[in-house]
């Protein structure tokens, strides 16, 4: 089994976490044994195409052939063709993660050359030509287990091994007596040699995997601001049907460089439902991840925008205003204004079994630019009550902010007493045009999903349990250029 074999069957477990843990981990993912099932097709599929067109190493051997002399017969440029796998499963227990292909057939091609010398025949005789094998009820099996190391993954190999039962030969040329003699002498050389090269790769590829898999961040910066921890927490768990990890999910402040992320379109069809039709993955997002952002964002000062330019600009003059707030044009006639909105403590954030509820207080200060100078006019308090809709995008969980209600009050104005009528209006248009869809242009930035590249989701339905948000969906497979290139890096 080839490096990049080994890597695309365990980089995919690294999609999967466990139940959430109210102190550890916060992001979930089970693979389901539909999940389990596509990662085996993967991987046998995969170590064809690494193992077809292997080279076997040379094999030579002197044989007494009787009315014959001596034969020194030499094997060379010794070729898997093709295989095919008749059967296969995997299983997930105690004792780790067991794939086993059985059943399979290989054809083989080789060159053959002999040279025979005898008392009759002192000067020797050669000849040479081509046979083919075939490789009849191959098995091939491997066990690994996933062990967590500083909040990444230790891969172990306890147990790799492949088995070869028939063979047969079909000579192209050649004498009468050769034929026995392959059969014979060098059927068991041939398949010890299928079963060695087998195995080497199985050895070769842990290692560079377990490399690979000390690359994969801890953090994932998600702006200049703040980074999303997804270190492992725990060792898996192996159940007889899934495979369980967890991954802390909490937002913290950015170190380092910026981990890219590469995203591949998926299907388009996401869907809500509460239903649990099964599926190849169910990733779980406690909403302790979200109010982690929202504690992060808020302690950091980066829920504070000044906005001074809009679709609308004319909003931003207080002529816009003059039939409102007749005392802002009076004292300010046409003057440009900067809106200063900063949010007053962290959003309440919670997952209920409809959508995501969100509770934001927010201090709104009118500025008016005149000559130069910015002056504060009126600062109104505003309690929001939304909702918010979940979405995916490509690889993250997006939201879209929807008002349900609001309340607000004049804290203090420097242009007289503003009656409620005007607060609300102000307030609302402020809302509806400006601050709403200013959130939702942040909110479609997303939290990253556990998906590794290479992958994409299929038909994925995003499920409310409280107190987490679901995803739950099937996965494609969109190519291994991403694992050679990181197994070149590494290897």
């Amino acid at each position: 089994m080839s490096h990049r074999i080994s890597v695309l069957f365990l980089s995919f477990l690294l999609i999967s976490t466990a139940t959430v843990s109210v102190e550890d981990g916060f992001i979930s993912v089970i693979i389901s044994d539909k999940g389990l099932d596509f990662v085996k097709d993967i991987l046998i599929n995969q170590a064809i195409a690494s193992i077809v067109v292997s080279q076997l190493p040379q094999i030579e051997k002197s044989v007494q052939v009787p009315l014959v002399g001596k034969a020194h017969v030499i094997l060379s440029e010794i070729t898997i063709k093709n295989i095919q796998v008749s059967s296969s499963f995997v299983e997930t227990g105690d004792t780790g993660i067991v794939v086993v292909v059985s059943g399979a057939t290989a054809n083989l091609s080789l060159n053959w050359r002999y040279t025979v010398s005898s008392w009759l025949v002192p000067i020797g005789i050669s000849d040479s030509g081509t046979a083919t094998v075939k490789v009849e009820d191959m098995q091939v099996g491997l066990t690994v287990n996933l062990t967590n190391q500083g909040g990444t993954l230790k891969l172990n190999l306890l147990d790799y091994g492949c088995d070869v039962g028939e063979l047969s030969i079909k000579m192209n040329g050649g004498a009468a007596w050769l034929y026995q003699v392959l059969v014979d002498a060098f059927k068991g050389n041939i398949g010890s040699a299928v079963e060695d090269a087998v195995s080497k790769k199985i050895q070769e590829g842990i290692p560079t995997l377990d490399d690979l898999l000390q690359t994969l961040p801890k953090t994932i910066s998600l702006d200049k601001t703040a980074a999303l921890n997804v270190s492992f927490v725990d060792n898996p768990v192996l159940s007889n049907s899934s495979i369980e990890l967890k991954i802390n999910g909490l937002f913290s402040e950015r170190k380092g460089v910026l981990v890219p992320q590469s995203y591949h379109k998926g299907s388009d069809h996401i869907s809500v439902s509460n239903g649990d039709l099964p599926k190849m993955i169910n990733i779980s997002i406690h909403e302790k991840v979200f109010k982690s952002a929202s504690e992060f964002y808020f302690a950091a000062d980066a829920l504070q925008w000044i906005l001074d330019e809009l679709p609308n600009q004319s909003l931003l003059n207080t002529a816009e205003w003059k039939l409102i707030i007749p005392q802002l044009y009076k004292q300010y006639p046409n003057d440009d204004m900067k809106l200063n909105i900063s949010i007053s403590s962290p959003p309440f954030i919670e997952v209920s079994d409809q959508d995501i509820d969100a509770t934001i207080s927010i201090d709104l200060i009118i500025d008016v630019l005149e000559a130069g100078e910015v002056i504060p006019v009126t600062c109104i308090s505003v309690n929001i009550s939304a909702s918010c809709d979940a979405e995916i995008i490509r690889k993250s969980l997006t939201g879209r902010l929807k008002l349900k209600k609001f309340s607000t009050y004049l804290k203090w104005s420097k242009i007289g007493k503003l009656h409620m009528n005007v607060i609300q209006s102000l307030t609302s248009t402020v809302l509806k045009t400006v601050l709403i869809p200013y959130l939702n242009s942040q909110l479609k930035k997303g939290i990253p999903l556990p998906i590794l590249k290479g992958f994409a989701l299929d038909k994925a339905r995003i499920l409310y349990t409280p107190p987490s948000i679901g995803v739950s969906s099937d996965v494609t497979f969109l190519g291994d250029y991403y694992l050679r290139h990181h197994l070149a890096y590494v290897s």
